[in-house]
């Protein structure tokens, strides 16, 4: 689903405007990057966390050479548990 028709389908539902959902979304959004770092939970769906992923060895595809990717922070999202039963009974 696009975002426009996740718009379209949440106004449908709750009988809010078009517009009024953007707008949650948009803020759900940004309340989101600003809150990564502390473990952002989406209730129901999963979690958005800021992981440190350690420095390791890995190979140039084209050359073959073995290059040293350093360590970097990622941000993830996990499913839970919840959402991957509902998904996985179907």
């Amino acid at each position: 689903m696009t975002k426009s028709h996740v718009i379209a389908a949440l106004a449908e539902k709750t009988g809010l405007t078009k517009a009024q959902i953007s707008q949650v979304l948009d803020e759900q959004a940004s309340l989101a990057y600003a809150e990564a770092a502390n473990e952002f939970v989406v209730p129901g769906i999963g979690k958005l966390v800021l992981v440190n992923r350690k420095a390791r060895m890995g190979r140039n595809p084209a050359t073959g050479a073995t290059i040293e990717i350093p360590a970097k922070k990622v941000v993830k999202f996990r499913i839970s548990k919840a959402c991957k039963d509902a998904i996985l009974s179907v």
